[in-house]
């Protein structure tokens, strides 16, 4: 079965029950693929986030599981990945959804689902603080993990580590 990128004409051979669902409502995503335990992988724009979450809070992932982030290569893209699951008491299986968000690092913007999935507060900071992706709207975005006077974000491919005792306050 054969899938368009709404709005962008990309065409992928993998469709699976979500990204359906999604196509059927005309809901900007883009599939790509499943892992190696069957989870469907879905790619969604910055800009679409926020619809696209409420549209699968309604469709009922209900759990936030994780989210982090990565550097997909030295001064490319950096991504924010988000892993649902959708319970329900009388399921056998619970169906899970991975998504993920690529933004470039000159403005690494992303909408913020705290408002709709709680547990996602910690998660989100732990991504700003390691990645520097502004999370909008958040109500506490700030470092979590490293002071606040730490310059840059430790975990991009590209941070050069400086002289600890020149920039930065270890107290």
């Amino acid at each position: 079965m054969l899938n368009t990128y709404i709005n962008n004409s990309i065409t992928t051979k993998i469709q699976g029950r979500l990204s359906t669902w999604l196509a059927k409502h005309k809901i900007a995503h883009r599939p790509l693929g499943f892992d190696y335990q069957g989870v469907e992988i879905l790619q969604i724009r910055s800009e679409n986030w926020l619809s696209t979450a409420v549209a699968l809070y309604v469709y009922g992932f209900n759990y936030l599981r994780s989210q982090c982030a990565y550097d997909v290569a030295p001064g490319g893209l950096l991504a924010s990945v988000y892993h649902f699951t959708k319970i329900q008491n009388n399921a056998d299986q619970p169906e899970e959804i991975c998504i993920k968000i690529f933004v470039s690092r000159q403005k690494p913007k992303i909408p913020s689902v705290f408002w709709i999935w709680k547990s996602v507060d910690f998660q989100e900071r732990e991504s700003y603080d390691m990645f520097g992706i502004s999370y909008e709207n958040h109500p506490r975005l700030k470092r979590i993990l490293m002071p606040d006077t730490w310059i840059g974000w430790p975990l991009r491919k590209d941070y050069i580590v400086p002289n600890f005792y020149e920039l930065q306050d270890a107290y």
